[in-house]
C-alpha cells in the first residue's frame, strides 16, 4: 500500500531549464516531475524513501520573462577535488571575478502548481522503519512549512512557497489538450558507480491542465 501526498505549491519565478539551451537558459512551460520530486525531497528526505511524482495540476497559463543573470563560464573539476583530497594540491578553486558572464534567462512567472505524489520504500529501509510513520512526518511537516532547506522552482534563486493542501483537487482554468513536447523526466542513477548518469525523457501531455504521470513512457 501506498500513501498518497498532496502538496500546494506557487512562487513569482521558475526556471525548469531545458537541457539543449542550457547556456542561454530557457525554461519548460511547466515544472518537470524531477523539480517536483526534488521540492518533497526538500521538505523531507530520508534514504529509506523514494518519492514518485503521480500527476501535477498547472493553475497558471504559463508566462515567460527575459531575465539577466550573473553566471560563470567554468566550474572547479571532480580531477581538481581529488587531487586535493589526496594532498596532490593545495586548494581546488576558481576566481568569479576573472569568469564571471551575463546571460539571458527565459524564465516562467507566477507559477501555481499542486503536486500528487506518493513514496515507496527502498533498500535502505531499516526494521523500524514503515510507511506510516513516514507518511505522517511528510504531512506533518507541509503542515507547518518545514524544510530542510529552501524549496526551489529549478534554480536556488526562485524560492518555492508550500503547504500541504488537504480535500478536493480544484479543476484547473486551463481547458484543452496540449502537446508539450519531449520533457525531462528525472535522472537515472542506478550506474551511478560506473560513472553513468542517464537522463530520462517523456512525452508530455497536459490534459485540462492536469498532467498524468502514473502510466508514461519513459525514454533514454
Amino acid at each position: 500500500m501506498s500513501y498518497g501526498i498532496k502538496a500546494e505549491v506557487w512562487g513569482d519565478y521558475a526556471l525548469f531549464t531545458r537541457p539543449e539551451l542550457k547556456v542561454e537558459r530557457m525554461s519548460y512551460d511547466v515544472i518537470t516531475p524531477s523539480a517536483a520530486r526534488g521540492i518533497l525531497e526538500a521538505v523531507m528526505w530520508k534514504p529509506a524513501i523514494r518519492y514518485v511524482i503521480d500527476k501535477i495540476h498547472v493553475y497558471n497559463e504559463p508566462e515567460f520573462a527575459n531575465i539577466k543573470r550573473n553566471e560563470v563560464s567554468e566550474k572547479i573539476s571532480c580531477k581538481d577535488i581529488e587531487s586535493v583530497m589526496k594532498g596532490k594540491k593545495d586548494k581546488a578553486c576558481v576566481y568569479t571575478q576573472e569568469i564571471i558572464q551575463q546571460r539571458n534567462s527565459t524564465v516562467l512567472k507566477n507559477v501555481h502548481y499542486i503536486i500528487e505524489a506518493h513514496f515507496e520504500m527502498t533498500d535502505e529501509a531499516g526494521e523500524r522503519d514503515n510507511e506510516v510513520k513516514f507518511h505522517e512526518m511528510i504531512l506533518r511537516r507541509l503542515e507547518k512549512g518545514q524544510c530542510y532547506h529552501q524549496p526551489y522552482f529549478g534554480c536556488r534563486e526562485f524560492p518555492a512557497k508550500f503547504r500541504a493542501f488537504e480535500g478536493k483537487i480544484p479543476e484547473s482554468p486551463l481547458k484543452g489538450t496540449r502537446d508539450l513536447g519531449f520533457m525531462l523526466y528525472d535522472m537515472d542513477y542506478s550506474k551511478s558507480k560506473k560513472g553513468e548518469i542517464q537522463p530520462v525523457f517523456f512525452r508530455c501531455i497536459m490534459q485540462d491542465g492536469v498532467i498524468d504521470l502514473t502510466n508514461v513512457k519513459k525514454v533514454k
